[in-house]
């Protein structure tokens, strides 16, 4: 008993007191670290805000820079106070190596998220399609985006497979060339066509005439087809406008052939029966 007593005195008196400078030290290091550390992310905050970072992404990015700087924080105060924080330092990076492991597909969709973020390949709103999905960004998380469908069925997609492969946007510009292709048959006159054709535009007020847009509306001869010469009406038209005067083109336009008597052939199956 007297020997525990000689022992928890020398503990006190030999180690604890001894330290004592160095263990107040660590604890205004502490405190003073940790007003540092709200300082920072503070004024990292406003900086995001400045640049006009997605909400959620300043909000990731302002939660990993406080638990790395408190982390950081809290290991100088523990070695100022005497503490040897080697054994420490290599538990956290053993268990942060088990849980990378664990969660190896997690972190590629959290890191594909962060991509997806900062370099912005597409926003909410805009109408994307990768590889057989096609949709209506309504969000963007840190492990998925989802999509609305035309049809309004809901498609969640890892952001690892959007910040890897090739996705198209197609409502990243302001402005869309709407393509209609028509046939006519050999024969036809394709001046007739074409002239039948710019008349069509040229009733609507959705087509561009500014200098932003490449080229006023034109109609050029495609292809030679086994049965047909194809046109093709080109206009430029605000990206809001593309499926309506898509859909509104090729309506007016199979209705001007037949008002002008110009033949849009199509194919044909002949049977021979024999007796």
């Amino acid at each position: 008993m007297d020997k525990l007593i000689l022992q928890a005195k020398d503990f006190i008196f030999g180690i604890l007191f001894k330290n004592i400078p160095a263990i107040l030290i660590a604890i205004l290091v502490l405190f003073v670290g940790w007003k540092l550390v709200k300082w920072i992310v503070k004024i990292t905050n406003r900086l995001m805000e400045k640049k006009k970072m997605e909400i959620s992404l300043q909000q990731f990015l302002s939660s990993m820079i406080e638990i790395a700087l408190k982390t950081l924080v809290v290991i100088t105060a523990v070695s100022i106070a005497g503490i040897p924080v080697t054994s420490f330092v290599a538990i956290l990076g053993a268990a942060g190596l088990a849980v990378g492991m664990a969660l190896q597909g997690t972190l590629q969709n959290f890191a594909g998220g962060v991509i997806i973020l900062l370099l912005k390949p597409y926003k909410v709103g805009d109408f994307i399609e990768q590889g057989s999905f096609m949709g209506t960004v309504q969000k963007i998380q840190i492990f998925s985006t989802v999509l609305s469908t035309i049809d309004n069925k809901i498609i969640i997609i890892p952001n690892t497979q959007l910040a890897t492969t090739s996705l198209i946007n197609y409502t990243k510009s302001d402005m869309r060339r709407v393509n209609i292709k028509i046939g006519i048959a050999y024969g036809e006159d394709i001046e007739k066509a074409r002239a039948a054709l710019l008349e069509i535009p040229a009733t609507s007020d959705k087509v561009l005439h500014t200098p932003e847009a490449p080229a006023d509306p034109a109609v050029v001869v495609l292809d030679l087809a086994d049965s047909s010469v194809n046109l093709e009406l080109r206009v430029w038209v605000k990206t809001a406008d593309y499926w309506p005067i898509d859909s509104a083109f090729k309506q007016a336009a199979y209705e001007k052939f037949n008002e002008k008597n110009i033949e849009i052939p199509f194919n044909q199956l002949q049977v021979h029966i024999n007796q």
